[in-house]
């Protein structure tokens, strides 16, 4: 429920909160039989599982599928059900359960099924793999509006295409001149950057935090309040922030690590962080006090 919580709140970020009724799927699947489930579980079938890319690799690898992994598809086709859905909108990476799974069962029980919108994959701010907390790349929506201008600055100058046309309120033909701009080199990748950084902080804040906190990042990065050059370091799978403060020489032991992080003397990219016992959100530069720099890449 605590994390439904948070869920509710970062949706609140797009949703009008007044108009928006939340509901709970163990209302309707606590109640559930045994003889329910096997009704259900007789809408599909084991090639339709296989043939999704995840369960395929999986298969192919002789990696372990386990018989529980199926009933996820299976839930999420009652809760539409259940909630009589009209429209339910994912990721591609949901297409099998809201376009398969959701409308065999409504069509099995009686009910309209519902029609999927299918959105793009956001990559991370590494550009490359989905955005997930537990990766480590992803631009919280509950921060604040320097930490997400930020963010969105450090993604690669790759992903800006996918960026625009996934979060923005940009329309495709202005995304269209956007990309256009970038390879005629018309416009500077930084400066497309900061544009596009501009504009996520104002579709989830407001257009003067978006202009405070660009004022601030131009602070902090383009008056020099950075020195030019600093020591690089390469991220490794696994390592936290109290790791990569002790491999990149800005502290002597992990115990001076959390004692400056306790005193929120540890910033990336001018966002002090709070805890060190976490990896690092996202690529940038780790700094600690006033005169220590690495680039964390």
């Amino acid at each position: 429920m605590e994390n439904a919580h948070s869920y509710a709140e970062q949706a609140f970020r797009v949703l009008d909160r007044g108009k928006t009724t939340i509901r709970y799927n163990h209302e309707w699947l606590a109640d559930l039989k045994f003889a329910d489930l096997i009704r259900l579980g007789s809408n599909f079938t084991i090639q339709q599982f296989l043939a999704r890319e995840a369960f395929r690799k999986r298969w192919d690898q002789g990696d372990p599928i386990y018989l529980h992994e199926y009933f996820y598809s299976m839930m999420q086709g009652y809760d539409a059900y259940a909630l009589n859905t009209d429209v339910q909108v994912g990721g591609t990476d949901q297409l099998f359960n809201i376009v398969t799974a959701a409308r065999k069962v409504m069509a099995s029980l009686g009910a309209r099924p519902n029609i999927g919108v299918i959105m793009g994959i956001l990559p991370g701010t590494d550009g490359v793999v989905k955005m997930s907390k537990s990766l480590g790349n992803h631009i919280p929506l509950n921060s604040t509006p320097e930490d997400m201008y930020g963010k969105v600055m450090s993604i690669p100058d790759a992903a800006m295409g996918q960026y625009a046309r996934l979060v923005t309120r940009w329309p495709p033909s202005q995304v269209a001149d956007f990309e256009a701009e970038i390879r005629a080199g018309t416009l500077h990748p930084r400066d497309a950057k900061m544009r596009l950084a501009h504009e996520v902080a104002a579709v989830y804040y407001s257009e003067p935090q978006a202009e405070a906190a660009q004022e601030a990042f131009v602070q902090l990065f383009q008056r020099g309040s950075l020195p030019e050059e600093m020591p690089d370091l390469a991220m490794q799978p696994g390592q936290t922030i109290l790791d990569l403060l002790l491999a990149g020489g800005l502290v002597e032991s992990k115990s001076e690590a959390r004692r400056l992080i306790d005193q929120r003397g540890v910033k990336l990219d001018g966002i002090v962080l709070e805890k060190g016992d976490e990896p690092l959100p996202h690529a940038g530069v780790l700094q600690v006090g006033k005169r220590r720099f690495v680039r964390v890449r």
